[in-house]
């Protein structure tokens, strides 16, 4: 197809850059399923038959049929009509195509740049590891989508954030490796020397942020307290009783999961301001620009969370902190790798 190396790493490079766009479209696009409570509609996995939506009257009542069997329709939206019931069904059919898409978007392009052995093989092998990722989170999302279709009205947490967690893990893999290819280098991204502790640190503490966001979402933990920054009219919210450490780890306690999702965004808040603290006694000039760009982030972060809360979880709100979460690792990711050189 290219008859020059540059061209296909120039391909390679930009197919990279599509895949994460891609990636990081299909996160909000998820996020969105969750925060419209559609995930359910579709109560089926048809990897193969359900490519196409539904195309004549029988086959949405059909699909609709199916829903009415389940917890969520029966429970809480036993009134909803078959107009209503499309509008769920296209979020989650939107969802299910892009991820399909994603899969072939990546993995064709990776077949040739395998058998033209023009690309470092240590980027390929990495390519592999991140469409492994991929086929991973299809079966994951399945895996989710039943814990919600017998005993419950939605889908397990605690899967949520795994879920949630396996996209963000690609995302992140193919933003470093653009890093690395740009660069023509392989920095790995498990360094664990004395200089890099603190980066990995952060990041471990964002990615713990967002799966506790994932307990708040799936457990509709938002619902409980809605000011800030008391938890009603206390701190420490009253029906949270810490007396063991079962309790303490308690992650069905709608209460004590947001309480810990407002306090990590305080420790993480404060450990930013730190490692800026650091970074300007040591005179580390060149992270300077990423470090105001992640505390950038971080405001916007905080604030969205805020208004989400006191909004009354406003679904356009609550996307948009997720897709800054999002923007917000990427930035660590970006002051993480410039500290590597």
């Amino acid at each position: 197809m290219f008859s020059k190396d540059k061209d296909i790493y120039y391909f390679f490079f930009y197919w990279l850059i599509l895949s994460l766009i891609i990636v990081f479209f299909i996160i909000i696009v998820g996020g969105l399923t969750r925060l419209t409570n559609s995930g359910l509609s579709i109560t089926e996995w048809e990897l193969f038959k359900g490519v196409l939506p539904p195309l004549n009257n029988t086959s949405w009542q059909y699909y609709f049929n199916e829903y009415k069997k389940i917890p969520q329709f029966k429970i809480i939206n036993n009134n909803i009509t078959l107009q209503e019931f499309k509008i769920i069904f296209y979020w989650e059919y939107f969802h299910r195509i892009l991820a399909r898409l994603i899969g072939l978007f990546f993995l064709i392009p990776l077949i040739y740049f395998y058998l033209s052995k023009k690309i470092n093989k240590k980027y390929i092998q990495t390519c592999f590891f991140i469409f492994g990722l991929i086929v991973a989170q299809g079966f994951m999302g399945w895996y989710m989508v039943q814990s919600g279709l017998v005993n419950n009205i939605s889908v397990s947490h605690y899967r949520l954030s795994i879920h949630l967690v396996t996209a963000l893990i690609i995302a992140s893999t193919i933003f470093w490796l653009i890093y690395n290819v740009q660069d023509k280098q392989n920095i790995i991204f498990f360094n664990f020397s004395k200089k890099n502790i603190p980066f990995l640190v952060l990041i471990f503490l964002l990615f713990t942020q967002i799966i506790i966001g994932a307990f708040v979402s799936g457990l509709d933990a938002g619902l409980i307290y809605q000011t800030w920054p008391m938890m009603g009219d206390t701190f420490i919210p009253n029906d949270i009783f810490t007396i063991n450490i079962k309790n303490i780890l308690n992650f069905n306690n709608h209460s004590l999961v947001q309480f810990y999702h407002r306090n990590l965004a305080y420790m993480i808040t404060i450990y930013i301001l730190l490692l800026g603290f650091y970074i300007y006694i040591k005179k580390l000039t060149n992270l300077y620009n990423p470090l105001k760009i992640i505390i950038i982030f971080l405001l916007i972060q905080i604030s969205l969370g805020i208004f989400t809360l006191v909004s009354g979880l406003n679904i356009y709100l609550a996307s948009a902190h997720q897709i800054s979460s999002v923007l917000l690792v990427f930035s660590a990711l970006n002051l993480y790798y410039l500290r590597t050189n």
